[in-house]
């Protein structure tokens, strides 16, 4: 599995790279517009992200408009969004309104912070994500 990690914060990108680096290769971003970056050029290196751990309220782009831009690199590729990576909100917000904004945008899970291994794993596994 290769894994993004997306969040400004230090000690939740720490949390995370721990939680998923048994399972495989975790890369960072510390915002929505670096993420987009490493994202593209994951895609056009034949590379992609298996799996992308995303944040809302980030810096200089936010996780919304992060996933949008990373469905819409797929999309340039011909990649549907159920082949894409597995985008999964990491975010403190639970509001209905985020809440839906995301899955409207495609995302494929969404986490509350902090996040809880078990539930991390569930969801992983529940994606298929390990299986890669």
């Amino acid at each position: 599995m290769k894994a993004l990690i997306v969040e400004d914060d230090f000690s939740s990108r720490i949390l995370l790279q721990e939680l998923l680096a048994p399972y495989g290769q975790c890369h960072i971003a510390v915002n929505g517009r670096e993420a987009v970056s490493a994202y593209h050029i994951a895609l056009d290196a034949g590379q992609p992200y298996d799996l992308v751990c995303l944040d809302i309220m980030m810096p200089e782009m936010d996780g919304h408009a992060a996933l949008k831009e990373m469905r819409a690199l797929e999309e340039l590729k011909g990649i549907d969004s159920t082949h894409g990576a597995k985008i999964i909100m990491t975010t403190s917000l639970g509001d209905v309104k985020n809440v839906a904004a995301a899955y409207q945008a495609l995302c494929d899970g969404y986490l509350l912070k902090p996040v809880d291994k078990a539930k991390l794993l569930g969801l992983l596994d529940e994606l298929k994500v390990l299986d890669k």
